[in-house]
C-alpha cells in the first residue's frame, strides 16, 4: 500500500497546476473575439451593403 503522504503530495501538485485553467480562460477569450467579429461582421456587411446600394442608384 501506498503511503498516504505521497498521495496528498501528489494532490496538492495536481491543484496547484494552472495549465487547465490558462487553456479555459483562452478558449473564453477565443470565444469573445469570435462573438465580437461576427457581430461586427453583421453590422458592418449591412451598413456596407446599404451604401453600395445608394451609390449604385447613382448611376442609370
Amino acid at each position: 500500500m501506498r503511503h498516504p503522504l505521497a498521495f496528498h503530495i501528489r494532490l496538492q501538485t495536481m491543484l496547484k497546476d494552472e495549465m487547465g485553467a490558462t487553456m479555459v480562460e483562452y478558449s473564453l477569450m477565443v470565444a469573445f473575439i469570435a462573438m465580437v467579429a461576427v457581430a461586427a461582421n453583421a453590422t458592418l456587411g449591412t451598413n456596407l451593403n446599404a451604401k453600395f446600394e445608394s451609390f449604385a442608384g447613382l448611376f442609370p
